[in-house]
């Protein structure tokens, strides 16, 4: 049956998934990047980037099981780049360089058109002007029975969230403290929302909450 799933979200212990002053520099806000170290050391990450090594623990094993059966993504406009506004050209082809990890048609939120973007390795980025509901209507289409995967960031998580329009949440629990930047949870009642703990798992650099919709 298909899925509408997160995978890999990494946040604090105080709840924030990005630092606060997102920019060129730096993508995930300041002293974003501490909250995926769990990830930086594990083989699934060296694999994307063409090197060996890495981690294969239990935190690799779940990096792994986030990009199985997915079929097509979902992005806010902030995890295609920090381009604000309106489309000065087309020269911004996302954070990745010519090959982005995501392999599948990924429909990214924004309410400026833009063209369709093929990129090598199969991944082609759509512009969706009409809404949370619009892009997953055309990204479970496009899965074709795969499941369907919300990248992020915070903001586009806790819409899909808002509408009880995820299946299957899975939180990266660093164990760190932002204090500051974009906070998960913020104006979200989970429990109301019919969401309930189904597991937790200890990795060795952070421990992975899976959060499913009741019904």
């Amino acid at each position: 049956m298909q899925k509408v799933r997160v995978q890999c979200f990494a946040v604090s212990l105080d709840g924030y998934a990005a630092g606060p002053n997102q920019s060129l520099e730096n993508p995930l806000g300041e002293r974003g990047p501490e909250l995926m170290q769990w990830f930086f050391a594990t083989r699934e990450w060296q694999k994307m980037h063409g090197q060996e090594g890495g981690e294969t623990g239990t935190d690799n094993a779940m990096a792994e099981e986030g990009f199985k059966g997915v079929g097509a993504w979902i992005l806010g406009r902030n995890m295609f780049g920090p381009v604000r506004g309106p489309w000065p050209d087309d020269n911004w082809k996302g954070w990745w360089g010519d090959e982005p990890p995501y392999h599948t048609d990924a429909f990214v939120l924004t309410h400026h058109a833009r063209a369709p973007l093929a990129m090598k390795g199969g991944t082609t980025f759509h512009f969706v002007t009409e809404g949370i509901e619009s892009a997953l209507e055309r990204a479970k289409s496009a899965a074709g029975g795969h499941d369907v995967r919300i990248g992020g960031g915070a903001s586009t998580v806790r819409q899909y969230l808002g509408a009880r329009l995820i299946d299957e949440l899975h939180l990266v629990m660093s164990p760190v403290l932002l204090g500051s930047g974009e906070n998960l949870f913020n104006g979200l009642d989970l429990s109301a929302l019919g969401y309930e703990c189904a597991k937790t798992v200890a990795g060795e650099r952070a421990t992975h909450v899976i959060l499913r919709r009741k019904g």
